[in-house]
């Protein structure tokens, strides 16, 4: 039995009436008639009583209507939801991000405008470091990632970059430097520095490090952080000074106050990474919103 005789079932109950269903399918009747007898075996009762001016449904005819209905609309839905699904508009997406990326506002309106232009998608976040998102993007962990580079990318990966943040110098409140409007190098010479590291030893902390060499200062480094977040509690808890993206100034613990940093380079690069191959309608839904 195929979806066809189904079709071909119910459009003969409906028009009761070989000819005018033949018509309305765009078939010959004699075919028609020849389709509905095989279904008819198949089903191993008459579905109609045959009379000499059209058919009408008998009591088996009436019972396995409403179930060709059935089967003929799920059919359709199946289609449908199959369709949405191949141009991303249903189904699940995993999206990694760095916990400073929640503090960006590039980043959270590109989620709330993909939340809203595909509601029926279920959207699952999983936080972790830029280093950690990476890998888990390459074994298919998760499907996309807001991640600060450096990272390899290896053809395997695509990034758009998103956000380029300048620095800004976290200060305990009180700090005789928060009195300045803007910071140098050259004004963090004593300072004791709070870094976030990664265990490749690459990354933003890592440039701004090489960049201060450059202008002469040799960094005094008090305490390592888990991420950026934490750096900043340090600073609250008076354990030494953080250079940080200046999208963290949302981040406002209590002893904390922010100044612009002097730094032509490095900048806080922001972007999205994804893997170039297999990438579904989700994915490219989330790119293209992206820009």
């Amino acid at each position: 039995m195929e979806l066809r005789h189904l079709r071909y079932f119910v459009a003969t109950a409906e028009a009761q009436h070989f000819t005018r269903a033949a018509e309305q399918l765009g078939m010959a009747q004699p075919p028609l008639s020849q389709q509905i007898r095989q279904l008819e075996q198949e089903v191993g009762t008459p579905l109609f009583d045959r009379t000499g001016r059209g058919v009408a449904l008998n009591d088996a005819g009436r019972a396995f209507l409403g179930c060709a209905q059935d089967i003929l609309q799920r059919a359709q839905a199946a289609v449908l939801v199959a369709q949405r699904a191949a141009r991303g508009e249903v189904g699940e997406l995993t999206l990694g991000f760095t916990e400073s990326a929640s503090f960006n506002g590039v980043v959270t309106e590109l989620i709330r405008q993909y939340r809203q232009r595909y509601p029926d998608v279920e959207m699952t976040l999983s936080q972790g470091d830029s280093e950690t998102l990476v890998a888990q993007l390459r074994n298919g962990a998760i499907d996309a990632a807001f991640v600060r580079p450096p990272f390899a990318l290896d053809g395997g990966l695509a990034f758009t970059q998103l956000a380029q943040e300048p620095l800004v110098v976290a200060l305990p409140l009180g700090h005789p430097l928060a009195r300045r409007k803007r910071l140098a190098p050259a004004d963090l010479a004593r300072e004791r520095f709070i870094l976030y590291s990664r265990k490749s030893g690459y990354g933003l902390s890592a440039d701004i490090m090489a960049a201060c060499r450059q202008h002469g200062l040799s960094p005094q480094i008090g305490q390592r952080a888990p991420q950026l977040s934490s750096a900043v509690n340090l600073v609250a808890a008076g354990m030494g000074v953080a250079v940080v993206p200046a999208s963290l100034r949302h981040l406002r613990p209590d002893g904390v106050v922010y100044r612009p940093f002097s730094l032509d380079w490095p900048r806080a690069v922001l972007g999205l990474a994804v893997r170039r191959e297999g990438m579904g309608g989700r994915v490219r839904n989330l790119l293209e919103l992206a820009g």
